[in-house]
């Protein structure tokens, strides 16, 4: 990593470049889209003509429950041929597209094979049926390890053409969206909603005026408070694009966003059982709190078990941090592109930057994920409660499944290409800056959702 890159390749002398009509085929924001708007129409015609082949290649052993070795080895022998066909259809449409945008194959397929076994391995040991007891999520294994592995082991230069870390969670984003039907959105109800609106404002202003109160600059404020009020990884990425941040600015929201996590997976479910809180307000305090969704659903999951009621838990959680506080990431990216174009921008350069220059700092991949949430709302909609599950079994839950893959992918490579010596410049006033918006966070998270709205978490 330099320090003087921004993340979204922006100059430091002046505004960049407008668009031009090769970012269409030379951006990872585009291709992320064509991509997962092409996974969702392709899997919305297979679903349409009873095909179930998409729901084949989206295998994933993060779900088998095993308890010995010969239930891997059975649910492999069952599956090895569709495992194949899915590791070549991505290689396939990372490579491909990955050439187009001048990387070379001969590095980036080496790299690839190795980001797919690990995490394929990392899925494997969440599909332990004992892995939630010990919070052992894929996205969270594959970060840990590729921290270990970067900041002990020298990697060849040849790897990094792989660690496609903005590539994979915008692709990973976009499918989001396709998880996220606006009839879905619709159950949520304006309780849910209104309390994530109220959170994910309250957090994000608090880390930030808190960050420029210690004199942090403004771009790492604004990375660390979305990172922080909304879905850690994936937000920090879509604001560090839309206001130019550095590199180091979004690793150091990463790591204060696992730190967090894990802490919370701890400290959650237990504070919850001291204060003998329902399995409906828990869920709502975890989804309030969390900042990562794969850390809240463990948490959620492990208090509904403590509290004989792990199906409320967890849609409690569902909607609050699943649905109410991830849909931020298009509302804050547009918001802070507005404010890093507007002023901050025209304040340094001492000009206006044109009006075009939103629209090119604006995170495109964000229109993929309303897009994606739009065709999949227009299937499900108005259709019977049968006819809905079995799109949610069919549509939506590959779709979901090949989300977590690109996802995994992301946190993999995050991991794999975060060096902590990098980050100890950032000192202590970050990680100050986010921990006083997590005591916000939190203290409010559990008055709203025990007490102002308690009466309607206590019923899930």
């Amino acid at each position: 990593m330099t320090t003087k890159q921004s993340w979204n390749e922006a100059s430091e002398s002046g505004p960049v470049r407008q668009t031009n009509f090769s970012d269409f085929y030379l951006k990872e924001d585009w291709w992320a889209i064509w991509l997962g708007l092409g996974i969702v129409v392709l899997a919305v015609i297979l679903f349409n003509s009873g095909n179930t082949l998409l729901k084949s290649l989206a295998v994933n052993p993060g779900g088998i429950k095993w308890k010995s070795a010969d239930d891997i080895a059975n649910h492999f022998a069952a599956n090895f041929q569709w495992y194949l066909y899915q590791f070549a259809a991505w290689l396939v449409i990372f490579g491909a597209s990955c050439r187009v945008m001048g990387i070379s194959l001969a590095k980036f397929i080496p790299g690839f094979v190795i980001i797919y076994v690990i995490s394929l391995a990392m899925f494997t040991i969440s599909g332990w049926a004992d892995a939630q007891k010990y919070n052992l999520e894929a996205p969270l294994l594959a970060l840990v390890l590729g921290l270990v592995i970067a900041n002990l082991i020298p990697l060849p230069g040849w790897l990094d053409s792989a660690l496609r870390v903005e590539y994979y969670v915008k692709l990973g984003i976009v499918l989001l969206g396709a998880t996220f039907p606006l009839t879905l959105i619709a159950t949520a109800g304006p309780i849910a909603l209104g309390q994530a609106t109220f959170i994910s404002v309250l957090t994000c202003l608090t880390i930030f005026f808190l960050g420029r109160a210690f004199g942090l600059d403004k771009r790492l404020c604004a990375v660390i408070g979305v990172g922080g009020a909304v879905c850690g990884v994936s937000a920090s990425i879509a604001i560090a694009a839309s206001v130019g941040a550095r590199k180091e600015d979004l690793y150091t929201s990463v790591t204060l966003v696992v730190v967090w996590a894990l802490i919370m997976i701890l400290v959650l479910p237990f504070a919850s059982q001291a204060l003998g809180l329902s399995a409906g307000v828990a869920g709502a305090w975890i989804g309030t709190s969390e900042f990562a969704d794969a850390a809240g659903f463990a948490a959620a999951s492990a208090y509904g078990k403590m509290a004989g009621n792990e199906e409320g838990a967890i849609k409690a959680f569902t909607l609050m941090k699943v649905i109410g506080r991830d849909l931020w990431i298009g509302i804050w990216s547009l918001v802070f592109a507005f404010i890093a174009t507007m002023k901050w921008e025209r304040t340094e350069l001492g000009a206006k930057p044109g009006a075009g220059e939103i629209w090119r700092r604006f995170p495109k991949f964000v229109i993929g994920f309303f897009i994606a949430s739009a065709i999949v709302t227009l299937i499900t909609s108005g259709v019977a409660a049968d006819a809905f599950k079995k799109a949610q079994a069919d549509l939506i839950k590959p779709i979901g499944s090949l989300r977590g893959w690109a996802f995994l992918f992301c946190f993999l490579s995050i991991g794999l290409t975060t060096r902590f010596r990098e980050l100890k410049a950032a000192g202590m006033k970050p990680f100050l800056a986010f921990t006083l918006g997590v005591a916000v966070n939190v203290a409010a998270g559990y008055y709203l959702s025990a007490h102002f709205f308690g009466e309607y978490w206590s019923k899930l």
